[in-house]
């Protein structure tokens, strides 16, 4: 398997399994009150620290265990990696235009943030599947 493989199974991995907590962490603490009602701030600041700290550790971990040899990367990685970011992207966008929208209809805090927050977990895990589809089913360059 490709270093950049690892990389986007890394990154797609512990976006799901970090969303998944938070999700679970607000829902239940939102109790029988409106979930917008839910403490969800710290939950959520947590949630975005810990998955940049397991990516970064798990990252580390791959490069540390591999060859160096495994490290290297051609243009086809570039052209993959690349791809991955232009699909995850157009998420953020679609996402930042969601919270704009919801801020200018003035509705409540909780659902910007989570609409923010998606956005950037949709951005993770989707761009990190094309990659991992490119790499698994070929890549066609345009």
């Amino acid at each position: 398997m490709a270093f950049e493989e690892k990389r986007a199974w890394i990154m797609a991995t512990v976006a799901v399994l970090t969303y998944a907590v938070y999700a679970v962490v607000v829902v239940s603490g939102a109790g029988d009150a409106p979930l917008p009602d839910a403490p969800y701030a710290a939950a959520l600041l947590w949630s975005v620290g810990a998955a940049i700290a397991g990516t970064i550790a798990l990252n580390v971990a791959a490069d540390l265990s591999g060859r160096r040899e495994d490290r290297t990367t051609d243009q086809r990685d570039r052209e993959i990696h690349r791809l991955g970011q232009y699909v995850g992207q157009s998420f953020l966008v679609l996402g930042g235009v969601a919270g704009l929208l919801l801020a200018l209809g003035e509705h409540d805090h909780f659902w910007i943030a989570n609409v923010l927050y998606l956005a950037f977990f949709l951005s993770a895990v989707v761009g990190s599947v094309a990659r991992i589809v490119a790499y698994r089913r070929g890549f066609q360059e345009w």
